[in-house]
């Protein structure tokens, strides 16, 4: 339900960077979204799916919903730290500051973030949670997107690996279905480019759920800094179809 396109947590206005790409030149065609989509799932993606899998790891720690909190470390309870503050006293904390020094385009930050308070509204709707209502009212300006899926899929009792192929897949098929849309390619067409990545989508997903106990500061950072540029020109536009 978390990969689902029509669950409403606002990813469908999204295109992940692809209506740049396209307006640029960059994709033309199919071949051109599965370059895209490689290149995506191996940097921002697989950087998405490693905190998300973290982000559920701790919730399931009882980092939200019992208040203990754990050290950044993650060597242990952090001493008055509430387990949803934003300061790095908690796990939850951590993650959240640590994805935002990965991403450094302001855009991309305030997506996230956006993003995030909606996945927490969709999930808390959908399977209401005393954990999801603490992480929800810790952060004003919402936690970034891969900690809160990762909340939201522990609440909804997924464990590690499953919240980060959720994130892989959002990664692949949101660009993928804004494509049809920008380019009129051929859906079927698109979906056997998908298809054919499954391979690495699962290969990315065991390895970031084989992070999820790693500590934050040690999360990958793989970035690609023509998505940050393209997102900043993007945010510039007086007329585009997707906020993204």
């Amino acid at each position: 339900m978390l990969a689902d396109g029509r669950f409403p947590a606002g990813g469908h206005a999204h295109s992940g960077g692809l209506e740049a790409a396209v307006a640029a030149g960059r994709v033309r065609d199919t071949d051109g979204l599965e370059a895209f989509l490689r290149g995506r799932l191996a940097t921002t993606g697989a950087t998405t799916a490693a905190f998300a899998a973290a982000a559920c790891a701790a919730f399931d720690d009882g980092t939200a919903a019992d208040g203990r909190g754990t050290a950044a470390d993650g060597s242990g309870t952090a001493g008055g730290g509430d387990g949803t503050a934003a300061d790095g006293r908690g796990r939850l904390g951590a993650l959240d500051g640590e994805f935002e020094a990965r991403t450094p385009s302001p855009a991309l930050r305030a997506t996230s973030r956006r993003l995030g308070r909606q996945m927490l509204r969709a999930a808390r709707s959908v399977r209401p949670h005393p954990g999801l209502d603490a992480l929800a009212g810790a952060l004003p300006g919402g936690w970034h997107q891969p900690v809160a899926l990762g909340a939201a899929a522990r609440a909804l009792g997924l464990g590690p690996g499953e919240a980060a192929s959720a994130a892989l897949h959002d990664a692949a098929t949101g660009p993928a279905t804004a494509a049809v849309r920008l380019l009129g390619l051929d859906p079927f067409a698109v979906h056997a480019v998908l298809a054919g990545l499954v391979p690495e989508l699962d290969r990315l997903a065991v390895r970031a759920a084989g992070e999820a106990d790693t500590p934050a500061a040690r999360l990958p950072s793989y970035g690609a800094p023509l998505l940050d540029i393209a997102a900043e020109l993007h945010a510039t536009w007086e007329v585009r179809l997707f906020a993204s």
